[in-house]
């Protein structure tokens, strides 16, 4: 039962991060854009994608909770993992707050910082899978 739940928690974690990857990116682009019919599809593309998102990432948690708590996974690595995981989740709200700034016409940010704030996922995924693969601590 162990690898068919790991099996499915790295499924989901992989779509959750897919997401986490291109929302950002819808950004940019609407960090951009200045034709208002052309803003509003990207801004349904947005919605869509957060909620899908979102729905992903609950099976996602939900699996690693049950590897942790019912297979007895321990480690130090395993709490910096878990800190990692509380700013992916962080992260995610806060693409949730930007979406609402963009729905209110109410974004300050520059398109040049959406490309870095893009960038953030992919290094607490790759932090995250260090820890888990290597095990350094």
């Amino acid at each position: 039962m162990y690898l068919w739940i790991k099996a499915l928690h790295i499924v989901f974690i992989a779509s959750w991060f897919a997401g986490l990857f291109y929302l950002p990116r819808i950004y940019v682009n609407l960090a951009q854009e200045s034709n208002p019919a052309v803003a509003e599809r990207l801004l349904g593309m947005a919605r869509r994608l957060y909620r899908f998102t979102t729905i992903l990432m609950v099976p996602a948690l939900l699996l690693g909770l049950w590897l942790w708590l019912g297979f007895g996974i321990k480690g130090g690595w395993l709490h910096a993992k878990l800190a990692l995981v509380v700013l992916v989740i962080g992260y995610h709200h806060a693409c949730g707050s930007l979406l609402k700034k963009f729905e209110r016409g109410v974004n300050t940010r520059s398109h040049k910082w959406f490309r870095v704030f893009n960038e953030v996922p992919v290094l607490l995924l790759l932090a995250i899978v260090i820890l888990v693969v290597v095990k350094p601590f």
